[in-house]
């Protein structure tokens, strides 16, 4: 499993071949692992897989790695020296490696996945933001939102419900079921990622969403939808017959947070699904004696 962090790509998953000049996170990686001269086709599976302009601080992935001459695998620390240095300046960073069962899927054995929505207010124009938050936020002009209409709005949407009303039409629609389960949806106050030096002081608020599995653009929704409740656009009745009648039409147009806000925070798993067998470490130990 290799987790890693970047942000602005096209995406987290592969660019289909017809999109010429762009690369997914995905692209980038399995390059950089073709130039550890692997003897297997590599194939990377995503836990998580995010839109253009979504960022990430933690995202993770699995793959097998089989290298020549049955030499022995790659220690944690220099697989993620090597697949970094093979990064180049791409802006995705491998962080932390580790060699898991045979049988762990990075996406499937996913307990949860956490995503943040930083919300900037006070911002005539983009510009007057510090440069540390240039499209790493949502700026909107009004100085103040209705928080305690978008807690209530929050306790509407969190536990299990058909999500249909908030997720946009994909490829994947008719094989998804819209069942799902929100553990959490918080706000709480945040800060510009500058707001010790910065010469202002920029209001910020962060909107965290947890849930095992989430639709196509369901967090955009909930927030764009969340926010509209803030500023008095929608009331949290209206909110309530969006949900209530299940159909992704019934979501107004245009309503949905830009990419650009959302960050990938966190992907949990059990410990349990990462631990290597007793068996199998006294193989790996075994192996690295006799050689």
């Amino acid at each position: 499993i290799y987790h890693h962090c970047y942000h602005y790509c096209s995406g987290a998953v592969k660019v289909p071949p017809h999109q010429l000049g762009k690369k997914g996170v995905q692209d980038h990686l399995e390059d950089a692992i073709q130039r550890l001269r692997p003897v297997n086709p590599v194939s990377l599976s995503v836990s998580s897989r995010t839109d253009t302009g979504v960022h990430a601080l933690s995202n993770s992935a699995h793959f097998d790695l089989q290298r020549k001459n049955d030499k022995l695998p790659f220690t944690e620390d220099v697989l993620v020296q090597a697949l970094n240095f093979h990064l180049g300046t791409e802006q995705i960073r491998i962080t932390r490696a580790h060699r898991v069962p045979h049988d762990f899927h990075a996406r499937f054995r996913a307990q949860s996945r956490t995503y943040v929505y930083r919300i900037a207010l006070g911002i005539s124009h983009h510009s007057l933001l510090p440069l540390t938050d240039w499209d790493l936020c949502w700026s909107l002009r009004n100085t103040e939102l209705n928080v305690d209409a978008m807690h209530e709005a929050a306790s509407l949407l969190v536990g299990t419900h058909d999500f249909s009303s908030f997720r946009a039409v994909n490829s994947d629609l008719p094989f998804k079921n819209p069942v799902k389960t929100m553990d959490v949806i918080s706000i709480q106050q945040g800060n510009s990622f500058a707001y010790a030096h910065f010469h202002r002081e920029i209001p910020f608020w962060e909107l965290t969403f947890t849930s095992k599995s989430f639709l196509y653009k369901q967090v955009r929704r909930m927030t764009g939808a969340m926010v509209a409740v803030g500023q008095g656009l929608l009331s949290v009745p209206q909110l309530k017959k969006i949900l209530e009648v299940r159909d992704s039409l019934a979501y107004p147009q245009g309503m949905a947070a830009p990419a650009h806000g959302l960050f990938l925070t966190r992907v949990d798993y059990r410990d349990t699904d990462l631990q290597l067998s007793p068996q199998l470490s006294e193989e790996l130990l075994t192996s690295t004696r006799k050689d």
